[in-house]
């Protein structure tokens, strides 16, 4: 029905955020990005005092010491991306850091607030995003339904809904006695700014509580001179975490049906059994995350109120763990008697004459310390009389306290009212749902707590699709979930992958931008990223293609991201066979067949003789009716199947249709050199980059054919020319840095066309350390193995051996073994690496690439035979490469042997 020329357009709705710590950024990065994805316009309120937007209290100090206590793989904002953390550390400056690791909890707050800042960016134009920079002081509901949250400074702020990731409340101090709680020298906040700098460098300091708090600030006051105490009921201080931490144990099955003394009986006999098995309880602990909150759902309030009576505290200490630095410093501490730990409870406090307080325990025993400061922690039952924001809730109804008085009710994150209804687009998270999960104050609960909050805020705001509206397509006739403009971005993208010309990603990357939930857009980035790297977030990418899929895709893109997902993410299924059913159903899904041939731009499918892309070239071939891009497939296939005459037949068939057509000049480039024909192939292809290629996304590679062309006729002076003027790092950088300018320099000092130190250190320079020692795939590593062994790095060549060890099975089976050999190589023990050499020239092709790029381990053999001074073996393999393909470079080679 077309609207009515008076009828005003629909308000964007408004949703508030009362609080921007971690809880609060987490969930405005879920409804930026989920509101994006969907087109569903929002306005975004930010309320929080804070400057700065993601830190809070725990993530503002700056304190080197201060470590988050769950690893930096446990720490990603998304929980579909568990490495989005590691990546930012390792693309901030920290490339060595793993996911074992902890980081600095400031560390973890600029993170928050780049990721925050990230989806601000991203969901620009479809959310619009403001901060209040003043304190939630009450929330009611308006006449119209909406909500009103009042602020200390400033205009009331009205929503259509409201989030609230208030953080945990604060704590009362009710174990004090009044005596210290009325004393200048009891430090109740200890986090604020400035709290601690009253105290003088010898004075003595009591921390009550002796959590992960205590021992934060016992890290701080810590120093000779001064005796810091800290005082708990149980004397127990958190346990550390492994430095080499085991895999979790699932738990035994039925545990959420146990009553709680059947409950402690059961759990006692899974860390036994992970003690037994293991030597250590911690990965039975850790088994039990994902059904914590449901062991505590299970329990009667009454049993409730016995665990945190007789458990809680032994739960937490082991639970709640440190970091192992945190705990090697604490114990340093205690061993030198700078730190004491003492067990009991405060009955009385008297101020002295000379300043300082004596605090009597409950036993008789007396402290004497200038300061005493509330390491106890927040407070686990809802105070309403102290925060005016969740008093006005309770008050006016719309919120009821949680079980055991803990937290407050919520029915999934969105709060209860005081009759139990859960109505209203009233939400809170984390530690205000305590009391009906227990354990959902750490990250990994709050980012899926934070996605749950943004699903159920946008899900009656997004509108649904227009069924009757006809889609875009590609230039292939293949609809796409997308709007216009995007779709002529991603048909800009995808003309450059067939054709291998530059700026593909940039063309996806824009098509993303306008319009963040194209799934196909995403997932063609992060393949290029994978397999050519393209400057992009992988994971992130393919994170992004698996949400948007979901939400809007038809069965063709989803089996493509399916296709993605399976090659950057093998599981030991048969992401190969997924690829092959794809093309049957889409057989001109041009992007696919592309990831399917093993060309200049990716690994292909893993067959060992190439009979499975050539029938996947050929099954599709007629569904494109006589375009020349399978053509120009199918000519690179031939050349690797020894077909040279007809690979060149079809490359020149291809590049009289498409002269740009980068995998067409690639075939023509190696049926030259696979034919012997030097001079012809340097020529022509040296025309070609010049002229057609200009664009060419790979040039790097179209000038290491030519430099191999001028290593095959032997002209030294021409391979050194190539290497500066086309092939130094100035010129090139990531992937095709190893794979062209890194092989070549290798292969020229193998064959002694490059006499002195080969510049492979600025090769290295110009790789990620990450690509370099943990590529994501054999073909990649390859060409690490090589390049590091050009630059007699040893050490890192075992890494790389260590990484492969662990990955796929192509790496396991075949880098692992070659790094070995290559190790051989560079402590010159020629005989072994000969053998391991040998031994690999059959599996080869299982890492995918060109015969003419593997050949740089049959270069690396035939230096080795002639350094273990096998001249007969050396005579054997010149003589057959000769018979292969003529080379001046071998004929000299062959007549330099003795005889």
């Amino acid at each position: 029905m077309p609207t009515s020329p008076t009828a005003s357009p629909r308000p964007r709705p408004t949703v508030a955020v009362v609080g921007a710590g971690a809880a609060g950024a987490l969930v405005a990065v879920q409804l930026c990005e989920t509101a994006a994805r969907r087109r569903t316009p929002v306005d975004l309120v930010l309320i929080d005092p804070a400057a700065e937007a993601g830190r809070g209290t725990a993530y503002a100090t700056e304190v080197a010491e201060h470590r988050l206590n769950v690893p930096v793989g446990g720490m990603s904002c998304y929980p579909d991306d568990a490495g989005h953390f590691r990546r930012w550390l390792c693309r901030h400056g920290e490339s060595t850091v793993t996911a074992a690791d902890f980081a600095s909890r400031y560390r973890f707050g600029s993170y928050l607030a780049d990721t925050l800042g990230r989806a601000v960016i991203t969901a620009h134009g479809t959310v619009s995003v403001r901060r209040v920079r003043a304190r939630a002081t009450g929330c009611s509901q308006t006449g119209d339904g909406r909500f009103e949250v009042r602020v200390d400074d400033g205009p009331s702020v009205t929503a259509d809904s409201v989030v609230l990731a208030t953080g945990p409340t604060a704590g009362a101090a009710r174990w004090a006695p009044a005596e210290l709680l009325g004393s200048a020298r009891f430090i109740a906040g200890p986090w604020a700014p400035g709290a601690l700098d009253v105290v003088g460098a010898d004075e003595d300091v009591l921390l009550v509580g002796a959590g992960l708090t205590a021992v934060d600030l016992a890290l701080v006051l810590d120093r000779p001179g001064r005796t810091v105490h800290a005082l708990s009921r149980s004397g127990l201080l958190p346990r550390p975490h492994a430095v080499a931490p085991l895999p979790p144990v699932p738990p035994p099955p039925g545990l959420t049906a146990l009553p709680l003394h059947r409950l402690r009986t059961a759990l006692r006999r899974h860390f036994a059994a992970s003690m037994r098995d293991h030597g250590d309880w911690r990965p039975a602990l850790d088994g039990l995350r994902p059904v914590i909150g449901a062991l505590w759902q299970g329990l009667t309030d009454e049993e409730r109120a016995e665990f945190l009576e007789r458990d809680a505290t032994r739960w937490n200490v082991h639970r709640h763990r440190m970091a192992p630095a945190t705990a090697e410093a604490i114990a340093r501490a205690r061993a030198a008697h700078r730190l004491r730990i003492h067990a009991g409870r405060i009955t009385a406090a008297q101020p002295l004459d000379d300043g300082r307080i004596r605090v009597g325990l409950a036993d008789g025993r007396e402290l004497t310390v200038a300061w005493v400061v509330d390491c106890t922690g927040p407070g686990l039952r809802l105070d309403a009389a102290a925060d005016p924001l969740w008093g006005s809730l309770v008050d006016g109804g719309l919120a009821a306290p949680g079980p055991l008085g803990i937290g407050v009710a919520t029915d999934a994150g969105r709060l209860r009212d005081a009759g139990g209804a859960t109505h209203r687009p009233l939400f809170t998270l984390g530690a205000s749902r305590r009391g009906e999960l227990w354990e959902t104050t750490a990250i990994p609960e709050i980012r899926a707590q934070a996605r749950e909050i943004a699903e159920a805020v946008l899900a009656p705001l997004t509108r649904a699709p227009q069924p009757t509206r006809r889609r875009p397509t590609d230039q292939f006739g293949l609809p796409l979930s997308t709007h216009a403009a995007a779709a002529a971005a991603y048909r800009s993208g995808l003309g450059r992958v067939v054709t291998v010309r530059a700026k593909a990603a940039e063309a996806f990357a824009r098509a993303t931008a306008l319009d963040p939930g194209f799934a196909l857009g995403h997932a063609a980035l992060a393949l290029l990223g994978h397999e050519c790297g393209a400057d992009v977030d992988v994971h992130r990418e393919l994170a992004d293609a698996q949400r948007g899929v979901a939400e809007r895709g038809d069965e063709r893109e989803r089996s493509f991201v399916d296709v993605v997902t399976r090659r950057i993410e093998p599981s030991g299924d048969d992401g190969d066979r997924a690829l092959v059913d794809h093309l049957d159903r889409h057989p001109v899904d041009a992007f696919a067949l592309s990831i399917a041939v093993p060309t200049i731009a990716f690994s292909g499918v893993g067959d060992l003789d190439g009979t499975l892309a050539q029938r996947l070239v050929e099954h599709t071939a007629p569904a494109y009716d006589g375009h020349w891009f399978p053509t120009s497939l199918l000519a690179f296939l031939r050349q690797e199947q020894g077909r040279v005459d007809e690979a060149g037949f079809l490359a020149t068939a291809a590049l009289a249709a498409e002269p740009a057509s980068g995998h067409a000049a690639h075939a023509l480039a190696h049926v030259h050199y696979e034919s012997g024909a030097h001079r012809a192939g340097r020529d022509w292809l040296d025309g070609w980059i010049g002229g057609q290629g200009r664009g060419a996304v790979h040039r790097a590679h179209f000038s290491w054919h030519v430099a191999l062309h001028e290593l095959a006729l032997d002209d030294t002076a021409a391979v050194r020319r190539r290497w500066f003027a086309q092939l130094a790092p100035r010129q090139v950088n990531g992937v095709r840095a190893l794979v062209d300018s890194g092989s070549l320099l290798w292969r020229a000092r193998m064959t002694r066309n490059w006499t002195g130190d080969v510049p492979v250190d600025g090769v290295l320079d110009a790789v990620a350390r990450d690509l370099l020692e943990r590529p994501a795939t054999a073909f990649t590593a390859l060409h690490s193995a090589v390049a590091l062994t050009a630059a007699g790095d040893l050490a890192a060549l075992r890494r790389l051996r260590a990484h492969a060890a662990g990955a796929d099975a192509v790496q396991r089976e075949v880098i692992a073994p070659l790094c070995h050999a290559l190790e051989a190589v560079l402590e010159e023990r020629w005989t072994a690496a000969v053998d391991g050499l040998r031994g690999l020239l059959p599996t080869l092709r299982r890492v995918g690439g060109s015969a003419a790029q593997r050949e740089v381990v049959e270069e690396t053999l035939l230096h080795a035979l002639l350094e273990a001074g096998q001249c007969d073996a050396a005579r054997h393999l010149l003589e057959e490469r000769l018979d292969r393909r003529s080379s001046p470079l071998d004929r000299r080679r062959l007549a330099d042997l003795p005889h």
